[in-house]
């Protein structure tokens, strides 16, 4: 494993993300980390994997089908509100990461994300 890099092969980080080529990026960086990596294709499916999961940290895809990234914030929230959830979405306006916020979410990265940003970011939450 790189020096510089974080061990977290005793956490478990849930991506919820409808895109593949996306899922592949965030897994691509993340699992250098030796985290295990949970991958959940909508919001309905993010929350069912959060409760059947011990999860760490969620990075939550905005504008997913089903259920969208807002609505399962809140239910995951609702459940428990000390999990850490950061949302990632393409749309980077500013009432976005507002939007994140009011939702639940503890932290907001836009698209596209660069590798180190996003592990720095994840770092404060791990």
């Amino acid at each position: 494993m790189n020096n510089n890099l974080p061990n977290w092969s005793l956490k478990t980080i849930l991506i919820a993300e409808d895109v593949e080529s996306n899922f592949l990026f965030l897994e691509e960086v993340i699992q250098k980390t030796g985290a295990k990596i949970l991958w959940a294709v909508n919001g309905k499916e993010a929350v069912e994997m959060f409760i059947n999961n011990k999860v760490d940290l969620i990075l939550m895809d905005i504008q997913m089908p089903h259920m969208n990234g807002f609505e399962a914030t809140k239910i995951i929230k609702e459940k428990n509100p000390n999990i850490p959830i950061i949302s990632q979405t393409a749309y980077a306006m500013s009432e976005d990461r507002i939007k994140s916020l009011n939702a639940g979410c503890d932290d907001y990265i836009s698209k596209p994300i660069p590798s180190k940003k996003l592990l720095d970011l994840l770092a404060n939450y791990i």
